[in-house]
């Protein structure tokens, strides 16, 4: 049976956080990946996770999506314990994600892409090609993700042949299709050019209301401009977390990972 959260408060269901760390360890022999994180995330939240290189944040990524198993400690989504579950079980449920590195299909267009992935979730991923032009509520989700995540001016070029910016698009588009009430974007910005920025911050901001996002990010440009709580990770422990302004104040972060960006 599912465990209850802790510390979830009192009151309706939306005052229970859609996502919970609790004490969450993660060992490779004597190496400490992550330990004793507890962390929420309140529903609609957007949460950035951030930190210096090797604090700890994809590990906690994969956790969370069950790449890795913890040594210890639970992760609840809206309230069940997926601590156990496969990944596939956690998308299900409601949790998807991107990479650092993107995984795409490199020979499909982002028509076929998106389309393969909306017909998978709904069951007809053997027969997604033919269903996509016979079903029209499929193929009007694909065009609404088509023209959310600004592809559909190259929904029909491979994908192989795409600007950076856009194949991280596509990747988002991807996770979204899966319909997530949790999206963890793992470094979206990484690698795209300046010139294609613009588009795909602007899209992140525009994520709809109800899906909650976790960012983890080092461009501190997109980290402020988007996110409504900063976590700080630092040798794979929560070293802070609260608001924006708090974070770019607080000494310990300038002093191991921010440093003078914060002082603008």
């Amino acid at each position: 049976m599912p465990q209850a959260p802790l510390n979830t408060g009192i009151g309706t269901p939306e005052a229970m956080p859609i996502l919970e760390m609790i004490r969450l360890e993660k060992r490779f022999g004597g190496i400490v990946a992550a330990h004793d994180i507890s962390l929420a995330v309140e529903r609609g939240a957007r949460r950035a996770l951030i930190g210096p290189n090797g604090a700890g944040k994809t590990t906690v990524v994969n956790l969370l999506t069950g790449v890795l198993k913890p040594t210890g400690g639970r992760i609840l989504l809206d309230g069940v314990d997926v601590t156990a579950l496969e990944p596939y079980r956690r998308v299900r449920l409601g949790m998807a994600r991107t990479f650092q590195i993107n995984q795409l299909f490199a020979d499909l267009t982002p028509l076929e892409s998106i389309g393969l992935a909306v017909s998978e979730r709904m069951g007809f991923g053997r027969d997604w090609w033919r269903l996509v032009g016979s079903r029209r509520g499929i193929t009007s989700e694909i065009a609404d993700i088509l023209e959310r995540f600004r592809l559909a001016d190259v929904m029909h070029q491979r994908t192989a042949t795409l600007p950076y910016g856009k194949q991280r698009l596509l990747e988002i588009a991807l996770a979204f299709a899966c319909r997530p009430r949790v999206l963890l974007l793992d470094e979206p910005a990484a690698g795209v050019p300046d010139a294609e920025r613009h588009e795909l911050l602007a899209t992140i901001a525009a994520l709809p209301q109800e899906v909650t996002v976790l960012l983890i990010e080092h461009d501190m440009d997109l980290v402020f401009s988007f996110a409504d709580r900063i976590s700080v990770l630092v040798n794979g422990a929560l070293l802070v977390d609260g608001a924006p302004e708090e974070v770019a104040r607080d000494p310990r972060v300038k002093a191991v990972y921010l440093g003078e960006e914060l002082d603008a």
